[in-house]
């Protein structure tokens, strides 16, 4: 089985580190990439590069959208210095706006979200960035794709070759064999987070919502 996948955020740490398991599966036969700028890795066969300056507007595009078994959403902004209607425009409204279009040009697509890990899906908890992914989550979950994944990562340690590592994950990086060994449940690879969405299309998983220990059973099954 091949199967054809768009990716968001690869510009980014984890779209990154996705777009690579992505690259490197040879159950994967050609990858898109939506994302406001370049790719700044190698060039690869399998890859194309959709550019797009903003994603509310993606009606001059929507053909390149057409094709693709799944898309894995990977975008998306630390809440850091945001207020609550800042992030939701981000973490919310752009998500939605563009899994919305997916679904109306491609309802039989598997769609994978990267989340977070302590993501709020009663939406009413008082930490605001885990109600807003709680809200995206939920949505999302109701989109009549064939199916919807919400994977929530927590620690996760860069794949080698990366571009896109800020410093805290390459420290995440050395100190990655005592942090698994210490906390098994929040830390991951970057690497089990890529196959483990690839596995969700090529294989599928019993629940909609993967915390840290349901992406590593994933990944390895």
């Amino acid at each position: 089985m091949e199967i054809n996948v768009i990716i968001t955020g690869a510009t980014g740490m984890v779209g990154e580190g996705v777009l690579l398991e992505c690259l490197s599966n040879p159950q994967i036969k050609e990858v898109l990439s939506v994302s406001r700028k370049a790719y700044a890795g190698a060039k690869h066969p399998k890859l194309k590069e959709c550019i797009v300056p903003d994603f509310f507007n993606l009606d001059s595009i929507q053909d390149q959208l057409i094709g693709y078994d799944a898309c894995f959403y990977c975008a998306g902004i630390s809440s850091n210095g945001l207020n609550e209607s800042e992030y939701t425009h981000i973490t919310y409204d752009t998500v939605m706006h563009f899994a919305n279009k997916l679904v109306s040009l491609s309802p039989e697509m598997i769609f994978g979200h990267i989340s977070g890990s302590h993501t709020d899906s009663s939406e009413k908890g008082r930490i605001m960035w885990a109600r807003v992914k709680g809200r995206t989550e939920n949505a999302l979950m109701k989109l009549p794709f064939k199916k919807v994944y919400n994977f929530r990562p927590a620690f996760m340690k860069p794949t080698e070759g990366q571009v896109n590592v800020k410093g805290f994950y390459k420290a995440i990086a050395s100190l990655y064999p005592l942090l698994r060994f210490l906390m098994p449940g929040r830390v991951s690879t970057l690497r089990e987070v890529g196959q483990a969405m690839i596995n969700s299309v090529l294989k599928g998983y019993p629940k909609p919502i993967l915390e840290v220990t349901d992406i590593k059973e994933l990944a390895n099954n």
